[in-house]
C-alpha cells in the first residue's frame, strides 16, 4: 500500500488550508493591494463620520460665544462650517470609493473561492461522492464562497469602522474630561468583550443550523431529480411528509439559534440604556459644575449615540460574522478533506501499446473485514474480449471498479502493459480505458457537446460519424434543434436507449484501447442492439475489452468468458467450452429467463 501522509491531496488540486482563517486569507490573498486600499478608505470614511461631532462641538462653542450682534456669525463659525463641510465631503469620498472596489473585488473573490472549492472536490473518489447528496456539495460551495465574502466584508467594511469610531471617539472624550472618556472606555471594553463571548457561544447554534440547512437542500433536491419515481408509485404525499420531518429539524435549528440572539438582544439594550444614561448624567454634572463647555456637552452626548448604534450593530454583526464563519468552517470540513486515492509523486503516464491487463494477488473489500476478493490472479491478453458473468454481488463490478482505480486494493497490484495502475496518473489512465455504463448520466448540455465529450478537438464529421455508427444519428436529425438539442439534466429528455446510445456515440468518439462495457445495450430494442452490436464490434478491433453481462447471448460471442461466484473466478473459457464442462456456466445458461440471469441461484 502506499505510504501517504495523513492528510493526503492531488498535485493538481489547490492546496486549500484546512484552518478557517487560513482558508478566508488563502482566498482574498490574490487582491492583496485593493483590499489593503479598501482598508485605508473605510479608516477615513469612519474618521470623518465620527469627527462629525467635534465639529458640531466647534459650532456650538462658537454659538455660545457670539453676544447680541448677530452680525458676524457665519464669520466667526466659518473655520467648523468648513470642517463640517469638508468631513461630509471626505466621508462621500472615502466610502462611494471603497464601494467601487467592492463591486471590482467582490464578485471575482466569490469566483476564485468557487473555483478553488470546486477544483478541490473533482479529485475525490468515487466512494466520496457516493455518501453526499450533489445538491448538498453545490449548496455547500455555494454558501462557502459567499460566506468568504460576508466574512471579508464584516471585517473590512464593519469591524474595522466601528473599531476606527470606538478609538476616535474615546480619545475625543478623554479631551474634553478624563473621567468621561475613562467610563465610556470601560463601557466599549466590557461591551465588546462580552459580545464576543456571547458570539462565539452562539457559533455552535449557527454552524449547526448551517448543517441542516444544507441536509435540507439536499434532501429536497434528492426529492425533485426523483419526482418520476414519487408520481409513480403515487408517493407525493409520502415524499411532502418525509421532506417535512427534515424542516421540522431545520424549524427546530433555527429556533434555538434565533432564541439565543433573542437573549443577546437583551444584553444590548440593556448596556446601550447603561450607557445613555450614565453617559448623560455625567456630563450634566460636570457642565453643571463649569468643568465642560456646552460644547463639550454637546459632542458626549452625540459621541454617545454613535457609540450605542455601532455598539448595536456590533452585537448583530458579530453574530452574523460567525454564523459567515460557521459556514465557512463547514464549507471545509465537508469539503476540504484528504482525498481518497491520490497519484504518486512519482507517477508517470500510462500509455497502453497491447491492452494486457492483470490482476496480481489482489485482496480488496469496501470493508476491509470482508474482502470482496481474496488473492484474485487473472490475466487478460492484449486484444482479447472477456465477458464477466455471475449473480449480483459475486464481484463483476468490483473488478472493473478496482480497474479503473475507483478504489484501490488493500493487497497486490493491478497492471496494464506490465505498470502498475496504482504507479500511474489517473488521468492517463481514464484517457486509455472507455466505459459504456449500463444507465449513462449526461451533461445538461446539447447533443454535440455530450457525443464531443469523448474527444474535445473533434471535427463535426467526426461527431457525426460516431453518432451514426451508435444509431443515435436518426433520432437526433428529428429533433427540431438537431445536434443543437439540450437533453436535460442527467439527460432526462431522451428515452433510456437514446442515452445510451449517445454514451456509445461518445466512447466510440474517444477510442481508448481498452473498453469496457457493462451490459451497454440493455436498453435497446433487439434490433438496434444487433446493429449497433455488429458496430461495436467493428469499434473494438483489435481493442482488449471487457464486458460485464447479465444477458449471457450478449457475450456468447466473445473470445473468453470469466465466471464470478463470491469473488472468485470459478471458471474461464470460452462459452462453448464453459457448456461442455456442464459447470457453473452451463448452470446460469439454463437459469436464463428472458435472457436475463436471476439476481441468485434458485435452489432446488
Amino acid at each position: 500500500m502506499p505510504n501517504f501522509s495523513p492528510f493526503q491531496r492531488t498535485r493538481e488540486a489547490p492546496n486549500l488550508p484546512t484552518g478557517t482563517v487560513k482558508f478566508i486569507l488563502y482566498c482574498i490573498s490574490s487582491f492583496p493591494g485593493l483590499l489593503t486600499l479598501m482598508l485605508i478608505l473605510e479608516t477615513g470614511q469612519a474618521a470623518c463620520n465620527i469627527l462629525v461631532p467635534y465639529a458640531v462641538k466647534a459650532i456650538m462653542d462658537g454659538v455660545a460665544s457670539l453676544t447680541g450682534d448677530t452680525g458676524p456669525v457665519l464669520k466667526t463659525l466659518q473655520q467648523p462650517l468648513l470642517l463640517l463641510a469638508g468631513l461630509a465631503l471626505a466621508e462621500i469620498i472615502f466610502s462611494r470609493t471603497s464601494g467601487a472596489l467592492l463591486i471590482i473585488i467582490g464578485p471575482r473573490l466569490r469566483q476564485r473561492t468557487t473555483q478553488k472549492l470546486f477544483a478541490y472536490l473533482q479529485y475525490h473518489s468515487v466512494s466520496y461522492f457516493g455518501h453526499h447528496f450533489a445538491g448538498a456539495l453545490a449548496h455547500r460551495i455555494s454558501e462557502t464562497a459567499i460566506s468568504v465574502n460576508h466574512t471579508t466584508w464584516s471585517v473590512l467594511c464593519e469591524f474595522w469602522p466601528i473599531t476606527i469610531t470606538f478609538s476616535v471617539s474615546i480619545f475625543l472624550l478623554l479631551g474634553v474630561h478624563q473621567g468621561l472618556g475613562q467610563y465610556v472606555a470601560s463601557w466599549v471594553l466590557a461591551y465588546i468583550a462580552i459580545s464576543y463571548w456571547l458570539a462565539t457561544r452562539c457559533q455552535h447554534y449557527a454552524k449547526s443550523y448551517a448543517a441542516t440547512r444544507s441536509q435540507v437542500n439536499g434532501k429536497i433536491v434528492d426529492a425533485v431529480s426523483n419526482m418520476l419515481n414519487a408520481k409513480l408509485f403515487a408517493r407525493l404525499d409520502y415524499e411532502r411528509r418525509y421532506l417535512n420531518e427534515y424542516l421540522e429539524t431545520e424549524v427546530r435549528a433555527g429556533r434555538r439559534t434565533f432564541w439565543y440572539m433573542e437573549r443577546v438582544r437583551w444584553f444590548q439594550f440593556i448596556a446601550a440604556a447603561a450607557l445613555k444614561i450614565g453617559t448623560v448624567y455625567y456630563a450634566l454634572t460636570l457642565w453643571e459644575g463649569g468643568i465642560i463647555s456646552v460644547g463639550d456637552f454637546t459632542m458626549s452626548i452625540a459621541l454617545a449615540l454613535l457609540i450605542i448604534s455601532d455598539a448595536r450593530n456590533l452585537t448583530r454583526r458579530f453574530l452574523e460574522f460567525f454564523e459567515y464563519v460557521g459556514n465557512v468552517a463547514n464549507g471545509i470540513d465537508t469539503i476540504v478533506r484528504p482525498h481518497e486515492i491520490v497519484d504518486k509523486p512519482e507517477a508517470t503516464p500510462l500509455i497502453v501499446t497491447h491492452g494486457r491487463i492483470e490482476f496480481r494477488h489482489v485482496r480488496f473489500g469496501y470493508d476491509p473485514s470482508q474482502p470482496v476478493f481474496e488473492d484474485l490472479n487473472v490475466i487478460i491478453e492484449p486484444g482479447q474480449r472477456v465477458g464477466l458473468v455471475g449473480f449480483s454481488g459475486s464481484g463483476k463490478s468490483t473488478f472493473v471498479a478496482l480497474m479503473l482505480r475507483n478504489y484501490e486494493p488493500q493487497d497486490g497490484a493491478i497492471l496494464i502493459d506490465d505498470v502498475d495502475i496504482a504507479g500511474v496518473f489517473q488521468d492517463s489512465l481514464h484517457e486509455q480505458v472507455s466505459l459504456i455504463p449500463q444507465d449513462p448520466s449526461l451533461f445538461h448540455r446539447s447533443l454535440k457537446e455530450n457525443i464531443g465529450y469523448g474527444k474535445l478537438d473533434a471535427e463535426d464529421a467526426e461527431i457525426i460519424g460516431a453518432a451514426d455508427l451508435a444509431h443515435a444519428d436518426e433520432f437526433i436529425k428529428d429533433m427540431k434543434e438537431g445536434y443543437d438539442a439540450l437533453v436535460g439534466e442527467r439527460g432526462v429528455k431522451l428515452s433510456g436507449g437514446q442515452r445510451q446510445r449517445i454514451a456509445i456515440a461518445r466512447v466510440m468518439l474517444k477510442d481508448a484501447p481498452i473498453l469496457i462495457l457493462d451490459e451497454a445495450t440493455s436498453s435497446l430494442d433487439s434490433v438496434t442492439e444487433k446493429t449497433i452490436q455488429e458496430n461495436l464490434d467493428r469499434a473494438m478491433g483489435r481493442k482488449t475489452v471487457i464486458a460485464v453481462a447479465h444477458r449471457l447471448s450478449t457475450i456468447a460471442h466473445l473470445d473468453r468468458i470469466l465466471v464470478f461466484d463470491n469473488g472468485r473466478i470459478v471458471e474461464d473459457g470460452s462459452h462453448n467450452e464453459l457448456l461442455d464442462r456442464k459447470g457453473f456456466y452451463h448452470r446460469l445458461w439454463s437459469m436464463q429467463a428472458g435472457g436475463f440471469l436471476p439476481e441468485e441461484a434458485v435452489s432446488g
